[in-house]
């Protein structure tokens, strides 16, 4: 049995857009590859067809992945969450007391996580460490580099 993932609901959506563009743009575009390879001739030496087939095979792995991922797949019902607690999808504001920053992060599920955009996974140890707490709290973290101590300004939706 695989394991549920857990998605929001543009999370998912972009699952399914990637899902369809490689069925119907690049699995066509692959078997056009071979075909013209296979007009070549002598298939035993010809590596445009090998690089073909190859790219058929990773390709297929890469749908079957997505789709058994999204067989698994359940979408994050924003309206049951508490905000008065740090839990997915709630976006944090911390000082940062080592440094006096001030950062904010959302937190999302693992597959959706982008530092650049302050997207960060629930499974990291700073978002582990932040969830079920609440504003006000000042909070330690084991980060691979030691420990961190923010105090928890705020937190929303």
């Amino acid at each position: 049995m695989n394991e549920v993932k857990y998605f929001t609901k543009d999370g998912l959506q972009k699952l399914k857009d990637e899902l369809e563009k490689m069925k119907s743009v690049e699995r066509p575009a692959i078997s056009l590859m071979i075909a013209e390879a296979r007009e070549k001739g002598d298939l035993s030496e010809n590596a445009e067809y090998d690089a073909a087939k190859n790219a058929q095979a990773m390709l297929e792995l890469r749908i079957s992945k997505l789709e058994d991922t999204l067989s698994n797949a359940r979408v994050i019902d924003e309206s049951q969450l508490d905000n008065t607690k740090i839990s997915i999808l709630s976006i944090v504001k911390l000082h940062n007391l080592q440094n006096k920053a001030i950062v904010a992060y959302t937190l999302v599920p693992e597959n959706e996580a982008d530092i650049k955009a302050g997207k960060i996974s629930v499974n990291s140890p700073i978002a582990r460490g932040l969830l079920g707490k609440s504003a006000g709290e000042i909070v330690e973290i084991t980060v691979p580099a030691g420990v961190m101590k923010f105090e928890i300004i705020e937190i929303s939706m």
